[in-house]
């Protein structure tokens, strides 16, 4: 057994997790980061099924925390795919030297606060032990898969994949019969590629889903030439925006406009590409129901013209409001059905009954197949954190606390776990911003945090339970102005069985929810409590 004693103890070791490490070294903060793959990298280490890529372009999808490390990684495309953005990961843990605080293949199983020590006990499935003070939760939003529950999986004598968790291994599906289930993110991004390499594909569709073409290309020397020495500038955009790209805001509303140049925004919009295609164009696509329906319009009927056949492309056309699931980013995706290999099979109408030793049996047929890829997406935002025992002052569980969905102060902690910090966590933007924007900002933060500690000679710091609840009440008011909650959907819960059902995502943007972090510090950490002693308000609810 190890016994291990830091400053910090970080779990994680995804973007997240080696900015904290990196940021942590430069305050002069020890720290020990805990990470249960063989490698780092979190989300791009475990998601290596065919077509995975990044959704935000390649430019701003990377750290802003070193000016040498902008100039001298190359990205070779807008979107960045898998094995690229592994590469850029592991190149910031050899370039900075991070490994040394990094312990790999260690699953933490628990965290438990001592009261009377201030400290955190950290308990790997090996039995290492490791203390300190401070606990960073850097694991990630999308990052415990779901599992799939069908009955009979077991009785399947071909092979099953998740996306969450493909092999390292290439995965040699020619002259195979493979049939996916889910068309999420992950499925509408490895359709195109299974298809291409598999002797006949069946895609099993629940829910079909919104996507924006990608209009991927290669990046030029001039325009990588061109990013880099703009960089800062760029950053700044993304930092002060909403989504965390450097977009420019719409000005106006859908109905603002005359009908031909609403649809020539939208065509400019699908000729450049990316997740903000249709919502760039104006600034109430998740507010106004009129100017989503609008959205919702031309995308379907992009859809209609690429499918050849009409019945087919019906059952792609989705009916939600867009953008209130997930909105993909897609290489031909709905051009992938006009293959004679592909088969669309509607789960609506056709309900999978159970799993068989040759396939699928779904409502009047079995479909025999030699692989099964299971896209059913996460347990996302809460899931990973869910898996380990955490508790916190008296012995509670975040588990219990969490009981009817979690609730913090800005996503960064909750009340009655002091130091405990939570990267990207619930009550942040998160999932509905540019990932990497949002840790760097929250990395940031917790590091000066604890730089305050330190120099105040503080022992603990949580959340007030006033200013918690009055955070949540505020992240749930600007969620309910907007079409997000009408949406059955993961940011939701709804795709995990007995979760709880609450939209738990801050939608103001990355900008604001900067402006309010940086309004709690200059007031003296309104709203936290410092050993023991602190106040009950934060700033965006003194009205």
């Amino acid at each position: 057994m190890q016994y291990d004693e830091v400053d910090v103890i970080v779990v994680g070791a995804g973007f997240s997790g080696l900015a904290m490490v990196h940021r942590l070294r430069e305050a002069e903060f020890s720290a020990r980061v805990l990470e249960r793959g063989s490698g780092v990298g979190g989300t791009w280490f475990w998601n290596r099924y065919p077509g995975a890529r990044g959704d935000i372009e390649s430019a701003d999808y990377c750290y802003s925390f070193s000016d040498d490390l902008v100039r001298e990684w190359r990205w070779s495309e807008r979107y960045a795919a898998q094995p690229e953005i592994l590469r850029y990961l592991e190149h910031v843990a050899d370039r900075f030297d991070l490994r040394r605080d990094i312990e790999l293949n260690t699953e933490v199983v628990s965290a438990h606060y001592d009261d009377g020590e201030a400290r955190w006990t950290v308990t790997t499935q090996r039995g290492d032990v490791h203390r300190a003070p401070y606990l960073v939760m850097a694991t990630g939003n999308l990052s415990l898969p779901k599992t799939p529950d069908i009955e009979g999986l077991d009785s399947f004598e071909g092979e099953w994949l998740h996306t969450g968790l493909w092999p390292h291994d290439p995965v040699d599906l020619s002259g195979r019969r493979v049939a996916v289930v889910g068309t999420g993110s992950s499925g509408i991004q490895a359709i195109p590629h299974l298809a291409e390499e598999a002797e006949h594909l069946v895609v099993l569709q629940r829910t079909p889903n919104y996507s924006m073409p990608a209009v991927n290309r290669l990046v030029s020397d001039d325009e990588w030439r061109a990013s880099v020495e703009g960089f800062a500038e760029r950053r700044a955009l993304c930092e002060g925006s909403d989504a965390g790209t450097p977009l420019p805001p719409a000005t106006d509303r859908a109905t603002d406009v005359s009908p031909d140049e609403r649809q020539d925004r939208y065509e400019r919009g699908w000729s450049r590409g990316g997740i903000s295609s249709l919502s760039g164009a104006f600034n109430d696509m998740f507010s106004s129901e009129e100017s989503n329906l609008y959205a919702q319009e031309f995308a379907r009927a992009k859809i209609r013209s690429e499918v050849h056949d009409p019945v087919v492309a019906e059952a792609l056309c989705p009916s939600h409001h867009i953008g209130t699931k997930r909105t993909c980013v897609d290489t031909r995706y709905f051009d992938t059905y006009n293959r004679p290999n592909v088969e669309l099979v509607n789960l609506r109408s056709h309900p999978i009954e159970r799993i068989t030793p040759s396939g699928i049996r779904v409502e009047g047929r079995e479909i025999a197949v030699d692989i099964i890829v299971f896209a059913v997406g996460f347990d996302a935002i809460t899931g990973a954190l869910a898996e380990i025992d955490i508790r916190g002052r008296g012995g509670v569980s975040l588990a219990d606390s969490w009981a009817d969905g979690p609730r913090t102060l800005l996503g960064l902690q909750a009340a009655g776990f002091p130091n405990l910090f939570l990267v990207t966590g619930p009550g942040s933007p998160s999932v509905l911003s540019n990932m990497v924007v949002s840790i760097e900002q929250h990395v940031d933060w917790i590091v000066a945090c604890l730089a305050h500690l330190r120099a105040g000679g503080h022992r603990s710091i949580e959340a007030s339970r006033d200013a918690q609840n009055k955070w949540m009440q505020h992240v749930t008011e600007l969620a309910d102005a907007t079409l997000y909650p009408q949406a059955s959907s993961w940011y939701l819960g709804s795709n995990v069985p007995g979760k709880p059902r609450v939209f738990n995502v801050y939608v103001a943007g990355c900008g604001p929810y900067r402006d309010e972090c940086d309004l709690v510090v200059s007031d003296g950490y309104r709203g936290f409590v410092i050993d023991g002693l602190g106040h009950d308000e934060i700033g965006a609810n003194d009205e």
